[in-house]
């Protein structure tokens, strides 16, 4: 695998992943197998952007539901974001890569306040950048905040690592008759409903014809594999 497809990324890592099998906090054996793979994908020259979710510590919607007002628990995952993001950072740096992290809301102590012309220079110098704190809004995912921050970069594709190795016709964790896709359309997604992104990260996704790849983080060697066009998950792309 010498030969890139894609030379500008944003990669989406869930934060569940990051936990490996405890399901909360981190996992450094999972955290250092997926640097090393961003620093493969790097070597190669491919410049890389990163959103990481913030579920391994919290999940507004899921832990905050019915017990705080919603705003305030999103605010609480933006924040669990920005962890997740100096643990990825700290790592990648340790693992050679020079790591920025750019957050969506103000902490300068932490991060810095994130601009498109910042992140586009520091991916033209090789560095790896890290955005964190989501959209900064509440009521918006980090799948919504990948795909915004995507855009913004103009990366070639937006590579969506997760704990199931593509988009399914049901949840085949539930149902053993369900089909993987290898190609959708935004369309086809939108109108079946399909289980890939939330409909706002879709959306987005397709009025700015931007290519969603989404695959399992299991073996994080998938992320180089999708890099250099190996066909792995399905992807989501215009007719």
């Amino acid at each position: 695998m010498t030969q890139v497809k894609y030379k500008r990324i944003l990669l989406k890592v869930s934060g569940e992943a990051l936990a490996g099998d405890a399901h909360r906090g981190l996992d450094f054996t999972v955290i250092n197998s997926v640097c090393q793979v961003i620093k493969d994908c790097t070597d190669r020259g491919v410049q890389v952007g990163l959103v990481i979710g913030g579920g391994n510590f919290w999940r507004g919607v899921k832990d905050g539901a019915d017990k705080m007002q919603r705003s305030h628990g999103d605010a609480m995952g933006m924040l669990a974001t920005v962890m997740n993001s100096i643990a990825v950072a700290d790592a990648l740096e340790k693992h050679g890569v020079p790591a920025r992290v750019l957050s969506a809301v103000e902490m300068n102590k932490f991060a810095e306040y994130f601009t498109r012309d910042t992140a586009d220079r520091y991916l033209n110098e090789g560095k790896v950048v890290i955005f964190a704190g989501g959209t900064g809004n509440p009521y918006f995912s980090t799948d919504t905040g990948a795909v915004l921050r995507g855009v913004e970069i103009e990366a070639d594709a937006i590579l969506m690592a997760k704990n199931i190795d593509g988009i399914y016709s049901a949840d085949p964790n539930v149902d053993p008759t369900a089909v993987k896709f290898d190609e959708l359309t935004y369309d086809e997604v939108l109108a079946r409903h399909l289980k890939a992104t939330d409909t706002t990260a879709m959306t987005l996704a397709m009025d700015n014809h931007m290519t969603l790849i989404c695959f399992a983080l299991k073996d994080p060697q998938n992320i180089l594999r999708v890099v250099c066009g190996e066909k792995i998950g399905t992807t989501v792309k215009e007719d």
